[in-house]
């Protein structure tokens, strides 16, 4: 069972998930409507502090896809997640434009029409969420309908972790699960990455 540790905005998040060692940890690149929100020129600084066992994942929102591709291609990305509405066609064009890299694409889950579309995406790996933010999870059962490996995400937090390793998962992808206070919490990075990855 892999691990992510998303929304890493501060020296002293980074400097936790060094500690912790998750296998990947994500930025929010250029949506300033999140909280957990950096800009693209700001990547390649919090990207050098990072230990090179830890995998970055760059998260964009119906960013413009040469962009994004840029973004992943000089800053050294080697995944990146797209989390808004993008298509197949868009994946297709930032696998072209970024060679090598891989794509991961999230999915709002509320009902069969979504597992359907997840089952189709053209992504490397599907990212299962609630889409809502705030730690909300969304209806476990539905992961029942997917057929191919996927992340699970969306309040993924300690309590609910022993649930959340039973879906079938390959990764969890824990983000406001790893706060206290709207800010990263070292001491639940190391609990929630030795839970799930001693599972």
């Amino acid at each position: 069972m892999r691990v992510k540790i998303c929304g890493l905005t501060r020296p002293e998040d980074i400097a936790a998930v060094n500690e912790a060692m998750p296998d990947y940890c994500g930025f929010i690149i250029n949506y300033r409507r999140s909280r957990r929100n950096i800009d693209w020129q700001d990547v390649g600084d919090i990207r050098k502090l990072l230990r090179p066992e830890v995998v970055p994942v760059g998260v964009f929102v119906n960013d413009y896809a040469p962009l994004v591709a840029e973004v992943a291609r000089i800053y050294a990305i080697p995944i990146v997640q797209l989390h808004g509405q993008e298509p197949n066609s868009e994946i297709d064009l930032i696998r072209e434009r970024a060679v090598g890299i891989q794509i991961w694409k999230a999915f709002q889950m509320r009902d069969e029409r979504d597992v359907i579309q997840a089952n189709n995406s053209h992504a490397d790996l599907i990212l299962l969420d609630a889409g809502q933010g705030g730690g909300v999870t969304f209806d476990w059962s539905l992961v029942a309908g997917i057929q191919r490996p996927f992340a699970l995400a969306g309040g993924v937090n300690i309590d609910n972790i022993p649930e959340a390793l039973k879906t079938g998962a390959v990764l969890l992808d824990v983000s406001s699960g790893a706060e206290t206070d709207g800010q990263k919490d070292p001491e639940k990075i190391k609990t929630i990455v030795s839970m799930i990855k001693g599972a």
